[in-house]
């Protein structure tokens, strides 16, 4: 630890004798594959610059560092400045990718406001360990960014179901000269195959599995697990659509709107607060535009969350597949029982 401070900062098991960390998974973390599509994406426009507040490691930026040291600015334990100094990189033509830790960036909040959305300012914010982030406990979870950036006007907000995903969100937003903020959570992907770069239509969703009745609206690291909530509920005699919310402002209000027309009930699921979430946008927009569909919302409640793996915090808070797809089968059944007495 005294040879390697940056390593050792945050631990998780290691061999005693070698100080190497155990590795759980070979598949990719969603740090490193952000990282290497900014390197992709760097050597053919040199007009990326990346800036960090001493997050370089966690951020996966070391590569990008090494190739391309005079493009990287780590501004070190600064959050606010690291905002204001992307805001201005963006002033004189370049594209600065602001890359945080979903907690850190709360540090930053007043600077995103007017020194960026204000000004509508092109600049990207990479948001990682957005949502649980297990040990690290209730100063790091990173479940509040949906929630302080919906309300700020000019800002995009998105987050990926996969690791191509993450990289056609990063291509879409570093040209899309708007201030953008792609939200992903700590730890591996999927194992997708990754291939060059997609251009995504903003404010667009996709459908995954049409079905009927009911409508799953899931966020980011939620959506595959939608898929499994699908299968389980197939069995159970419903047959949900499943739609990737991959942005979540601004939201596919044409595809919301149909939804709505054809199903009956509404359920979203995000690994961010339920106070002013993706939910919570779901619910307005039911609310504002006059339709009686019944929403039903997964998420953080109302409380901080602590210390533990994330499987297990996951299960406590009812946001794991079975705990979802017993909630939900009953409140299709509290619901339809108080429809047919209606």
């Amino acid at each position: 630890a005294e040879e390697n401070p940056t390593t050792f900062h945050g631990v998780s098991p290691f061999d005693k004798i070698s100080g190497v960390f155990n590795k759980s998974s070979n598949l990719p973390t969603y740090s490193k594959v952000f990282g290497d599509a900014l390197v992709e994406l760097a050597e053919k426009d040199d007009k990326i610059v990346a800036i960090t507040p001493a997050m370089k490691e966690g951020s996966g930026l070391v590569k990008f560092a090494e190739k391309f040291p005079d493009r990287f600015f780590d501004v070190g334990i600064a959050e606010q400045h690291a905002a204001t100094f992307a805001g201005a990189l963006a002033l004189e033509g370049f594209k600065p990718v602001a890359a945080y830790y979903s907690t850190f960036l709360q540090r930053a909040y007043d600077q995103v406001i007017h020194d960026i959305a204000l000004q509508e300012l092109p600049v990207f914010f990479a948001i990682d360990r957005g949502g649980l982030v297990g040990d690290d406990g209730p100063t790091h979870h990173g479940v509040f960014d949906i929630a302080f950036l919906r309300p700020i006007p000019n800002m995009i907000i998105a987050s990926p179901k996969d690791e191509q995903e993450l990289r056609d969100l990063l291509y879409t937003g570093l040209n899309s000269k708007k201030p953008f903020a792609l939200r992903y959570p700590r730890g591996t992907g999927y194992g997708v195959k990754m291939e060059g770069f997609n251009t995504i239509e903003i404010g667009s969703w996709e459908i995954l599995d049409e079905g009927r009745d009911i409508a799953i609206l899931a966020v980011g690291k939620y959506v595959y697990r939608a898929l499994e909530v699908k299968k389980q509920l197939r069995l159970k005699g419903f047959n949900p659509t499943v739609v990737n919310a991959r942005f979540i402002k601004p939201m596919d209000e044409n595809l919301l709107n149909k939804l709505l027309k054809t199903h009956e009930f509404v359920i979203t699921a995000e690994d961010g607060v339920l106070n002013g979430g993706f939910g919570s946008a779901v619910a307005e927009f039911v609310i504002d535009n006059g339709y009686s569909n019944k929403v039903l919302r997964f998420g953080i409640p109302d409380k901080f969350i602590e210390h533990g793996k994330v499987e297990l915090l996951e299960r406590d808070l009812g946001l794991d597949v079975n705990s979802m797809v017993n909630k939900i089968e009953e409140f299709l059944k509290v619901k339809k029982a108080v429809l047919n007495t209606a």
